[in-house]
């Protein structure tokens, strides 16, 4: 009896999981020949010294989470009191082991804030009992948290490039080439 593949059946989400391991994609010497023109030996050497050089860390998949069901990206920024060390300690640990939570930083602008939390959720309902865990499993969250506000990003995306082109796109208009 044939079975059929989907999206998080146990051998997609094991090569997923592998395509994220440090060199388990390579890139494609050919295709890269093509765009470029230059000899694979150029290639190859200007990728090891990118990688060797710190600048190029990787690669990897770059997928559609919306297929996965995973409709709702959210951004968290939180004044935070810093001085309460133990629970926001205690924030960070649980933060740590949420697959939901893929991206804590700090933060600097106007106003007070000074974190920034980035999500990913099925829906908004979802998101809501996430956090609520938070605030009934870490005593004093109420006092860590000063202040939040939570931004929903939504489908269209006027604009959707990775970092990664955008510092080439940057690096070009650097140097007075087009990007």
């Amino acid at each position: 009896m044939p079975t059929s593949m989907r999206f998080d059946d146990d051998a997609r989400i094991a090569v997923l999981e592998a395509l994220l391991s440090k060199r388990a994609v390579v890139p494609n010497l050919s295709e890269i020949k093509r765009l470029t023109g230059f000899h694979k030996a150029t290639i190859v050497s200007s990728i090891d010294f990118l990688r060797d050089g710190g600048l190029l860390e990787g690669f990897g998949p770059k997928f559609n989470f919306r297929k996965m069901g995973y409709n709702l990206e959210t951004m968290e920024i939180v004044q935070a009191d810093l001085s309460k060390k133990d629970v926001f300690s205690k924030l960070l640990a649980m933060a740590q082991k949420d697959p939901h939570i893929y991206r804590i930083s700090p933060i600097i602008g106007s106003g007070t804030w000074n974190l920034m939390f980035r999500h990913i959720y099925r829906d908004v309902e979802s998101y809501h009992n996430n956090i609520q865990r938070y605030y009934e499993h870490i005593p004093g969250m109420y006092d860590l948290i000063k202040d939040k506000q939570t931004i929903y990003a939504t489908e269209p995306h006027y604009k959707n490039v990775s970092r990664t082109k955008s510092i080439v796109e940057l690096v070009k208009l650097k140097r007075g080439l087009e990007p």
